[in-house]
């Protein structure tokens, strides 16, 4: 395992991959498409894998198939971290981290609770419990129903040396910007919106360096570009690939809930991976749209 103190200087400037989790024809989850998807994208330099996360369908994996991803993907990751998406309620979530690094990941990235509503204090007891029921690295990830503030996440950190990163995926850059003033280089900062690219630069002003990028699975050579670009500050070439490729496929993914996921996948299944269809409650994408994908994943190479 690497100490958490080293992961979050890997992290904290590269570019993070978020892999989506192959399924077969009996809905179980697919370790050898799973492993050569991951062999392919190896060629490609990345800070760091978040298994299982959003992307990831965490939201539709049991706690055993979380274990499972893990272990494959640290089958095949070679130098590059491992993190894995942890989530549910509090009890939940700490078995899930020991088993998590148990199975050899380096660090987490803890998803909201879901479904009901929670005080401030609640959420910010959850995230202590779990940062005490692991060794390994714990990312924040504000999003839905789990929000920390600025103050509670100074508190949290003064309490738990494993936190050691903070995602956003909210869009609440007045959050993120007290986030980062406050807790300067204590946390690692990634930009967690879908589809980030398209947020990439405004987060920047706000102080978040990197970001996870879902693209990466079916058009490594193009996520890799724009990060190049964007952490060179040329906001012109940043511009120009988000015109044509990052919009066009925004207006398929935003074509029905869900598809911020279904899309990805279905680019992964264009680049000749069986990563097979999306698990419910999420739909994949109609033959139309997948002959769209087609036609941007042509045009991006």
């Amino acid at each position: 395992m690497i100490a958490p103190t080293e992961l979050r200087e890997i992290i904290r400037n590269g570019l993070l991959s978020f892999p989506v989790t192959p399924f077969d024809a009996e809905d179980r989850f697919a370790p050898k498409p799973f492993s050569a998807h991951l062999e392919w994208l190896s060629f490609y330099p990345v800070a760091g894998l978040i298994v299982a996360g959003g992307t990831g369908e965490l939201f539709s994996l049991t706690p055993g198939e979380v274990v499972e991803v893990v272990k494959a993907a640290r089958a095949v990751s070679g130098d590059a971290p491992v993190i894995a998406g942890c989530g549910y309620g509090t009890r939940i979530a700490c078995d899930m981290a020991r088993e998590i690094e148990a199975a050899g990941g380096d660090g987490i990235l803890l998803l909201p609770h879901y479904l009901t509503e929670a005080p401030a204090d609640g959420i910010a007891a959850r995230v202590r419990a779990v940062c005490k029921a692991t060794n390994m690295g714990v990312i924040v990830y504000n999003r839905g129903q789990a929000r920390v503030s600025a103050e509670q996440l100074a508190q949290l950190a003064d309490e738990c040396a494993n936190l050691i990163g903070f995602k956003d995926g909210t869009g609440d850059i007045d959050t993120v910007r007290r986030v980062t003033i406050a807790l300067g280089d204590r946390l690692s900062y990634i930009g967690g919106m879908p589809t980030h690219e398209l947020f990439a630069q405004a987060y920047r002003g706000a102080g978040m360096p990197t970001y996870s990028s879902a693209v990466f699975n079916f058009v490594p050579e193009t996520a890799l570009k724009f990060h190049k670009a964007f952490l060179a500050g040329d906001d012109a070439a940043c511009e120009q690939m988000l015109r044509d490729f990052y919009y066009p496929f925004a207006r398929i993914r935003d074509r029905k809930a869900g598809y911020a996921v279904s899309a990805v996948k279905a680019g992964v299944r264009l680049r000749g991976f069986d990563a097979g269809p999306v698990r419910a409650p999420l739909t994949d994408l109609t033959d139309e749209e997948v002959e769209m994908m087609r036609e941007l994943i042509a045009a991006a190479k």
